[in-house]
């Protein structure tokens, strides 16, 4: 809703889980829902392999399509509320972690959405985390309402989401936490209003380039699903080449389940394959336990053989293909909705802050604290109003900055390139070493709103 900036079809938002469906919000000409049972029968959408999870599921879910701008480069899956308490006991009448697994492997980023007032992971959303295996890269964690809370309370309750969060997902990698307050009404607290801007431009940032890096995910998708295929045939051969041909299949079968894990690392010895390609042994095991070994096919070397080329040669070519194409075509990024709100104008991130404080000023920005800098200047013994490097140097190094980033403000402020600084231009260094000191990046070149007043007009001649 937020994103979006518009109510769509079949949308309920209250603070207990109202969305008892999946939808799938996707773009239209006009306003509408597909109900489940015809969205899977459909051509033309992705969701045809969700008929297997049956009319339970299909009854809680459908297609809410619009004509929204945001849409034509993204489609959104809004998943149903979290369920805690006593509620979650009751059976929701379908696999509710595969099928959220399903989506899984087909999206591009996993947002999981979490509450300031509410951080506990109940044992349902705990078990919808763990379906996401495998998928950690897609994985972006929101936290909500901050603005409901103070700093201090913050920090408490971002501390609890990490270490809620460590005991769910059993990765080393920390994962991103966007901070922010999505909604339109006012924020109820706004000493961390900075902070709420930032986190947003960030993950509207990593948004808006999903279309573009669709392709490569795709391919990245296939490669992975190339490296599983194949530890996946040598693993039914193996077994196929273990059953006996005429007595004693059953126990045998049983037998081989049971030392699956013993199986994994014979199959890792022989063939130099990493651990992490291997599916997961009690996943497997389960899955084993229905089928019939002897109707497994035995390793065709011929088809490893096209498998291993593909990975080493041709996937290298199709790399380089989407890439040419990418260069050749114009940058996809998602527009509309929420995502024009901070394009433009002076509530744009960072307008008016760091390096673009003064830029729609007639006045020299620098020029309120020159009176205080030029009281440093003059103490460093200036020769025909000028101080050397060596001078400049004593001065700039209190600021306790790094000499790659002073380095760098050298060269900005001292902009006629002569290798000493008159008073504007100590100025200006100064100004830029205040910049960096409040935590804002300095600009790759100087903006003109920054140029010292006497250093000007010989700048617009030289252009």
């Amino acid at each position: 809703r937020y994103l979006l900036e518009q109510d769509f079809p079949g949308m309920r938002i209250g603070p207990e889980p109202t969305t008892d469906s999946f939808i799938a919000v996707m773009y239209g000409d006009s306003e509408g829902n597909i109900p489940g049972n015809a969205l899977v029968v459909d051509p033309k959408k992705p969701f045809r392999k969700l008929s297997r999870f049956g009319n339970a599921f299909l009854n809680r879910f459908m297609c809410s399509q619009l004509p929204n701008q945001v849409l034509k480069s993204i489609s959104i899956i809004d998943s149903p509320g979290i369920l805690s308490g006593e509620k979650q006991r009751i059976s929701r009448g379908y696999d509710f972690c595969q099928v959220l697994q399903w989506f899984a492997e087909r999206v591009d980023r996993i947002i999981l959405l979490f509450d300031a007032h509410k951080l506990d992971i109940s044992d349902e959303f705990s078990e919808a985390i763990k379906s996401f295996r495998g998928q950690d890269d897609k994985i972006r964690v929101v936290l909500n309402k901050a603005d409901q809370v103070d700093t201090q309370q913050l920090m408490r309750v971002y501390g609890a989401l990490m270490w809620s969060l460590g005991k769910v997902i059993n990765t080393p990698e920390v994962l991103r936490v966007y901070i922010g307050s999505f909604w339109s009404h006012p924020l109820r607290n706004t000493e961390n209003r900075r902070l709420f801007e930032a986190e947003a431009q960030d993950l509207f940032k990593d948004i808006q380039s999903l279309p573009q890096k669709a392709a490569v995910r795709k391919l990245n998708d296939l490669i992975k699903r190339a490296r599983l295929a194949k530890v996946h045939a040598y693993i039914i051969s193996y077994l196929k080449k273990e059953m006996p041909s005429v007595f004693g299949k059953e126990n045998k079968k049983k037998e081989l389940i049971n030392k699956l894990p013993e199986i994994y690392i014979q199959l890792q010895r022989e063939y130099q394959i990493s651990a992490g390609d291997f599916p997961e042994v009690k996943k497997m095991q389960e899955l084993l336990e229905t089928c019939d070994f002897t109707k497994f096919h035995s390793l065709k070397p011929k088809l490893i053989e096209a498998v291993d080329n593909m990975l080493a040669n041709k996937i290298a070519s199709l790399m380089s293909l989407i890439t040419q194409e990418e260069s050749n075509m114009p940058t996809e990024i998602v527009h509309g909705g929420a995502f024009d709100g901070t394009m433009a104008g002076p509530f744009g991130h960072g307008y008016g802050e760091g390096a673009k404080e003064g830029a729609d000023e007639e006045e020299w920005v620098v020029a309120k604290d020159k009176p205080a800098y030029d009281e440093i200047f003059y103490t460093l013994s200036p020769i025909n109003g000028k101080i050397s490097g060596i001078s400049a140097k004593k001065e700039m190094v209190t600021s306790k900055l790094p000499n790659s980033v002073l380095g760098k403000i050298w060269k900005l402020a001292d902009c006629d390139g002569d290798g000493m600084l008159d008073d504007e231009e100590f100025a200006l260094a100064k100004h830029l070493i205040k910049i960096k000191l409040d935590g804002y990046e300095l600009p790759g070149t100087l903006p003109s709103h920054l140029v010292p007043p006497s250093h000007r007009k010989p700048l617009q001649t030289a252009e």
